[in-house]
């Protein structure tokens, strides 16, 4: 199941995103966009999703904007803190209307209505056995594009993935960058928690990778790692901080 979140708060949108690799491990979470404009764009140059999670009120206006700018064929859950818009939503190809603050059970309720009305083709059972094997183990090594060719990149060569402008890179401790298509929030579920930590929005980090941390303002830690980043420091933000340290501890 491939889905598309359109949703203006980062932080919500970061945990619908992992709650949805929660309900359902082989979904891909192909893009999370927090505007009509953002949306409108990604619609026009994308395949179209399996399924749009899509919140009401975004950051330049109403998300039925996005409906009327572009034809979605997708079907749509709407997520919002108001219950005003539901005959609205139901006249785009709506499957559920979920009020915030979100609940696993009603999540999890909507994508059985969407797995009722869309029923998924089965699969040959070599790909279904390489999926559950996937479901069950940790990443163990990444398939990417070097020149002309394809490499695999055991995961234990990996120093830390980077998002930068919606795109994400793979950096190895020898400092080789590798464009790969996941999201953070999709390998946030298929990394071994023990050797890999989001330390913010932007990176997941291998523990291999870090060489220093020092205090920093407003009770963030600031890294030093291997390979060094290229721009700003790596920081790991206040709420983050107490369990990074866990981590490193363990």
């Amino acid at each position: 199941m491939n889905i598309v979140v359109i949703e203006d708060e980062p932080l919500a949108a970061q945990a619908l995103a992992a709650l949805l690799i929660r309900l359902r491990p082989a979904a891909r979470i192909l893009a999370c966009l927090g505007s009509v404009e953002e949306a409108v764009e990604w619609l026009r140059e994308q395949p179209a999703p399996d399924v749009l999670f899509c919140d009401i009120h975004l950051s330049d206006g109403n998300s039925f904007d996005i409906f009327r700018q572009v034809s979605v064929g997708a079907p749509v859950i709407f997520t919002t803190a108001y219950d005003a818009y539901a005959i609205q939503a139901f006249e785009v190809n709506s499957v559920d209307y979920l009020l915030k603050p979100l609940q696993a059970a009603a999540v999890e309720r909507a994508l059985q209505k969407y797995d009722a009305r869309h029923p998924a083709t089965p699969l040959p059972a070599a790909v279904e056995n390489v999926q559950r094997l996937v479901r069950t183990a940790p990443r163990a090594r990444f398939l990417v594009k070097a020149g002309p060719a394809l490499k695999a990149v055991p995961v234990d060569q990996v120093a830390y993935f980077l998002a930068e402008e919606g795109v994400v890179f793979l950096v190895t401790h020898p400092g080789k960058r590798f464009i790969i298509p996941d999201t953070l929030d999709q390998l946030e579920g298929q990394l071994d928690a023990r050797n890999f930590f989001r330390i913010n929005r932007q990176v997941i980090l291998s523990i291999g990778a870090v060489q220093e941390i020092r205090p920093y303002f407003k009770g963030r830690l600031v890294l030093q790692v291997a390979p060094a980043a290229a721009g700003e420091a790596l920081v790991v933000s206040a709420g983050r901080a107490p369990a990074f340290k866990q981590w490193l501890d363990h």
